[in-house]
């Protein structure tokens, strides 16, 4: 479990600090077109910045509301609020948010900007369909995205591919109305560049992206396990998904990454595995028994 959790934080990282410097380079490519190499830079890491503070201080409430999560108390739900709150306990967090999404879909999700500000939501096909220990393994793989800061790492990440998604449009569209603009110290290489990051940009942006994304659930995974001393409940509620393999009825592009199982469905291993949100399920039961 050790081993898992501390490969997966240094591949985390490492995918995160290439994310930023590619972010730096479509800046750049950006400020060279305008002919402001370091105003690009500057602009870029503002908007950033901008755009963080909005999705982290909003962006939990938004992921409740398009998964249609409804907030519970205990006298709701006393089954899966103590369960949630003695897990908390053990994980030496503060209580979250409990909230439960009408669905017969087998899933889950975390959110909030850090453990103080979190929610946990679960659907009601979890709750009806798994056993105790498997609902709880569940329950720790989310804790631990908040343990974890994952959702703080994912906000951050998301803003980003936005961000080189929004300069790569403004890039290409620069470019196409304003045709005329050359740089007179003859760096038209240079611009010819931009034009081509510009438009490969977002493909790759997002492929970093969900790399980041897997590897934080085997993280979550781990961590989880960890937290219940029990890889087994949740490699036994990965295999009910699997079988089950149910989309949930507001399974939304924004929102995919949060949840314990990809909301659409199962993962397909091949070409389709890279644009994946989440690792293929067998892949991460293998690992969990593995523990």
């Amino acid at each position: 479990m050790y081993s898992q959790i501390d490969s997966n934080k240094r591949k985390t990282w490492i995918l995160i600090f290439i994310f930023l410097l590619f972010l730096a380079g479509v800046g750049y490519a950006f400020g060279v077109y305008m002919g402001e190499p370091i105003v690009g830079l500057i602009l870029a890491g503002i908007a950033g910045l901008i755009m963080t503070l909005v999705s982290l201080y909003k962006g939990d409430k938004v992921a409740l509301a398009t998964a249609g999560a409804k907030q519970i108390s205990k006298k709701d739900n006393a089954y899966v609020y103590n369960m949630v709150e003695n897990l908390a306990i053990t994980a030496g967090l503060p209580m979250p948010k409990v909230y439960i999404i009408h669905d017969p879909a087998i899933n889950a999700f975390a959110t909030g900007r850090d453990p103080k500000h979190a929610s946990v939501a679960v659907t009601t096909g979890a709750i009806d369909t798994l056993e105790n220990e498997e609902l709880e393994g569940v329950l720790a793989h989310e804790l631990s995205h908040i343990q974890n800061y994952d959702i703080r790492i994912m906000t951050v990440v998301i803003v980003l591919v936005g961000l080189i998604a929004l300069i790569s449009d403004l890039l290409l569209r620069m470019h196409i109305w304003g045709g005329r603009h050359r740089d007179k110290n003859g760096s038209g290489w240079l611009i010819l560049v931009g034009i081509l990051l510009a438009i490969l940009s977002p493909i790759i942006a997002n492929i970093i992206k969900l790399a980041i994304s897997r590897k934080r659930e085997y993280l979550a995974d781990a961590s989880g396990s960890l937290l219940t001393r029990y890889p087994e409940g949740l490699a036994k509620a990965l295999e009910k998904i699997h079988k089950q393999n149910k989309p949930m009825q507001r399974a939304n592009n924004a929102t995919a990454h949060l949840f314990l199982s990809s909301p659409f469905g199962s993962v397909r291993k091949g070409l389709s595995k890279l644009f994946a949100t989440h690792p293929p399920i067998e892949d991460r039961i293998k690992v969990l028994r593995k523990m």
